[in-house]
């Protein structure tokens, strides 16, 4: 008889604490702790972090800000620190702490994530806002403010995907801290299977996921995070640390490192590539009412061109093929994707034997 298959491993539950930036020697659990939370992003495409009591006070009061902002619609507000109100607009409570908070779990990911490259911890600072912020300037990185009653009656969830079965969605940026006070997020590990991630949910529970801006300066080494909003009744704080516009994307620390790089990691000005990628991020469904001026930042639904994408170039699917992993890619993607090998998403591995007609946008394109 055959043995049953062994069940997932659970995703690594790190203290913010244990993987902080330090000066000196590090902390014995450091080591242990950077280590937990590099493996669980590689096998189950996530991690959690625990947050302190203070911070995750800060937290709980943004998420129930949020829930007293929005007075029961289905509806979200985008904020930057540094970004000045318009006239008549207001901002639900404690977003600039709550924004302060998440900034700093994000940058102390981040540094565990190079640390675990065997590269300095601050490798990446330069590809950041500094901080503290200068004056009259906006930062690059964002606080999206959501918030959500039940099932739409659309079938459409907050984050703009059609409910338990919402389109896959990656972020753009190095890494995305979730806080939330009720489950609704699903992600996909490299075996291509779906999960709850989030069903330990609460304000000092921060779900990590990672980006595209991350993936390409670590050269592929980091996998990106695919993941996909299931929403019932939910408040959730959503940061996305994201590199300043002057930046230069590059492998270089990664080759210095000693680590190989392919050909298609090519050095590139971090406001094209955030602009190249914008078509991959799910816009926020406003579809319920239209957001009132005294709501601040909201962003529309997505358009069909995002549904029909290819999940990396942002163009349209052009003899769309399926991989083992079940991604889709099409046109000069495909063509990276089976010389790399590798699936840019979940970094599964690519047997071009394998490749096979995806009829469903074959279909959409007639």
């Amino acid at each position: 008889m055959a043995c049953p298959p062994c069940p997932p491993s659970p995703l690594a539950r790190v203290r913010l604490e244990d993987v902080a930036p330090h000066d000196g020697a590090a902390a014995p659990g450091y080591a242990r702790a950077v280590g937990a939370l590099a493996a669980s992003l590689a096998r189950r495409g996530a991690a959690v972090l625990e947050l302190p009591a203070a911070d995750a006070a800060v937290l709980r009061c943004a998420l129930e800000s949020a829930r007293a902002f929005f007075r029961g619609r289905h509806a979200a507000y985008l904020y930057r620190a540094g970004r000045t109100l318009e006239d008549g607009e207001l901002s639900p409570a404690c977003m600039a702490d709550a924004f302060r908070c998440l900034g700093k779990a994000a940058r102390a990911a981040l540094c565990a994530i190079a640390r675990h490259l065997r590269l300095r911890t601050d490798v990446f600072n330069q590809l950041l806002d500094d901080t503290p912020l200068p004056d009259n300037e906006v930062s690059s990185s964002e606080l999206l403010v959501a918030y959500s009653h039940e099932q739409l009656q659309s079938g459409h969830t907050l984050m703009g995907c059609p409910s338990r079965s919402s389109m896959p969605q990656v972020d753009r940026g190095f890494v995305t801290l979730v806080a939330s006070d009720y489950p609704g997020i699903e992600v996909c590990d490299p075996n291509g299977h779906w999960y709850l991630a989030d069903g330990v949910s609460g304000p000092n529970n921060l779900l990590l996921l990672t980006g595209r801006a991350l993936s390409h300066v670590t050269a592929g080494l980091c996998p990106i995070s695919q993941y996909r909003v299931t929403n019932e009744n939910r408040a959730s704080l959503t940061f996305r640390l994201v590199p300043h516009a002057n930046a230069i994307l590059d492998c270089s620390p990664i080759l210095a490192a000693g680590h190989c790089i392919r050909q298609v990691y090519q050095p590139i000005p971090a406001s094209q590539f955030m602009d190249d990628s914008y078509a991959e991020e799910h816009a926020v469904s406003s579809h319920l009412e239209e957001p009132s001026e005294s709501q601040g930042n909201f962003v529309s639904d997505p358009s069909l061109r995002s549904v029909l994408s290819d999940p990396l170039s942002g163009a349209f699917l052009e003899d769309a093929m399926v991989l083992q992993c079940g991604h889709s890619f099409g046109g000069v993607m495909l063509k990276k994707v089976i010389e790399m090998a590798r699936c840019t998403i979940c970094n599964g591995e690519v047997d071009p034997s394998s490749l096979f007609p995806n009829l469903v946008f074959c279909y959409e394109q007639l």
